[in-house]
Parts: C-alpha cells; structure tokens; sequence
C-alpha cells in the first residue's frame, strides 16, 4: 500500500524538528506515487490537514500555514494529478474521488496522522467528507472553506457541467471551455469582488499555465466527470453531519461564484452549533483574508 524509495531518508525527515513559521516541501511514495505536501508548526500540536480545491494545489494554503505555524502542526498535501505530485496519465491511472480519499488516508496513515482537524475547500469537500466517512474516529473537527455539501448549493454556473455529467460525449468540448478557460480560473478567484486590486494576478495564470500542462485537459475532465457521484453521496454526507455533530467550523467568500451563498446556512441545519462567518472574499477566501481566516481558526480550535 505504501512504498518509502529510501527508508533511512523518510525516517530522518519525520523524525527531524520543523522550525516554528517555516514551511517545509516534502514528497511521500504512497501506492505507488509521489505525493508533494507542505508541512509546518511542530509535530507535538494538534494536527490539522488542509484539501485543497480546483485548480489549485496545497499552494493556497500557504498564507495559513505562515500563520498558524507558531501553534498547530499542519499538512497540506497535492492530489494526484495537482501542483508537485506524481500525474499519470489518465488512460492508466483513476481519477475519482474515491481514489484520491483513498490515496490521502494512506497518506495520513504513512505520516502517523490518527488525528486531526480537517480543513476543506472546494474539491476537498468530497475527498474529506469521503475520508471522514471512512474514518470518523480520525476527525477531531472540521473546517469549511466554500465547498460544498447539499445540492441546492449548486446554481446557475452549473448548467453547462450538469449537462456533461447527462451526456458526456455530447458535452465534453463545452465542458472543457468552461472549466479550463483563462477567464473562468480568474473568476474562481475574483467573483464578484469589486476590489479586483486586492488579488494578485498571478494566481490565476499560474493555475491557467498548469492547466495547459500535456495531459491535464483529460486529467481535470475524467475527473469533473466523476463529480456527479458527489452528488450523489450528498444525502449521506449531511446524514453524516447530523448524526456525528462535529465541531464544524463554516468559512464563505460572499463573493464567490462558483457556489450558491446559501451553501452556508445550510450546514447549519445539519450542526446547529456550526460556527459560521461570511467574508469579504472570493471562492479561494485565503487569497485576501487570510489574517482574518487564521484569528477565526485560532479562536475556533481554542474554543
């Protein structure tokens, strides 16, 4: 299940002192791939792991991990497929969200990682929910960043990706403008923001260019396919909420348009005692509320 290349090297590195507000870059073999994470804060502090979204990578969780370093140990790893990890190629290789839960338990379990606070934005909703489905003694507490867990939290901007997952062969070149454009990756991030100079540009193009990368159009395709199946695993996801009443921390960007702003609201019906705050952000919040979003975690893990 988990392959270390050089044991004695993997063993230095897990046993060596992280410096409190550095941010280390580290790669982990797990079945059979590279797996690129960021780690920072001591590996005596309570445990949080960071999921990152679409198309970003364990990149945006930067201003968080500079942040927080000085009190919480923190893991923000790439999928298969995003930022420094390992992409095989699509034909060979099953890009789904099963298989990336899978992959990053494994990926927990070879970093000793038993327990921790999962932070969840945008496709790491349906690979953390998935994993805390699995493993739900593993979740100590949970923390939303716009991603989303009911349907109705989907809205308009979902009718071209809706009709994909009805009919793949007849919606697929649509699909791809639509997901992969320039302009739709600057919108994940600006919303509708009227502070546009508040967001440096280059976090759109640089997500724009790895997009543009051989192979990544068929990459981000299957796996927006296989996006129907979360859906799908909706209703088991809020049952999920209900019944386990986690610690649950909700953050919004309320100029995010790539979810509906009633997607909040709506946890709270699964945790009345969800702790919610909607910012003055976009999608990707972290992008210009950072300072905001590390007081809001620090006071709700204190609490």
């Amino acid at each position: 299940m988990i392959e270390i290349d050089d044991q004695k090297e993997q063993t230095l590195k897990m046993k060596s002192a992280n410096p409190v507000g550095r941010v280390l870059y580290r790669n982990l073999q797990v079945d059979g791939l590279s797996i690129f994470y960021r780690e920072a804060g001591p590996r005596s502090a309570q445990n949080i792991l960071l999921l990152h979204g679409l198309p970003s990578s364990s990149r945006m969780y930067e201003p968080l991990l500079t942040r927080l370093a000085d009190q919480y140990h923190m893991i923000a790893s790439d999928y298969p497929g995003f930022g420094h990890s390992d992409a095989p190629d699509a034909k060979t290789f099953a890009y789904t969200f099963d298989h990336f839960a899978s992959i990053i338990n494994h990926f927990t379990e070879a970093l000793g990682l038993s327990r921790y606070t999962l932070y969840v934005q945008d496709y790491g909703g349906p690979v953390g929910f998935r994993m805390a489905l699995a493993h739900s003694e593993r979740v100590e507490a949970m923390i939303i960043q716009d991603a989303v867990s009911h349907n109705e939290g989907l809205g308009a901007n979902w009718k071209t990706r809706r009709a994909f997952w009805e009919d793949r062969a007849t919606n697929e070149t649509a699909l791809r403008s639509n997901l992969l454009s320039l302009s739709t990756t600057r919108t994940r991030h600006v919303g509708s923001d009227p502070n546009v100079e508040s967001y440096d540009p280059d976090l759109w193009t640089d997500e724009y260019a790895f997009l543009n990368l051989p192979g990544q159009a068929d990459i981000q395709s299957d796996l927006f396919y296989d996006y129907r199946t979360n859906i799908e695993a909706y209703p088991k996801w809020q049952a999920w909420l209900r019944v386990k009443q986690p610690r649950l921390l909700v953050i919004w960007g309320k100029y995010d348009l790539s979810f509906e702003l009633s997607e909040p609201e709506a946890y709270r019906h699964d945790v009345p005692s969800a702790e919610i705050h909607v910012l003055d952000a976009g999608h990707f919040a972290l992008d210009t509320a950072a300072d905001e979003i590390a007081r809001l975690v620090r006071e709700f893990l204190k609490s």
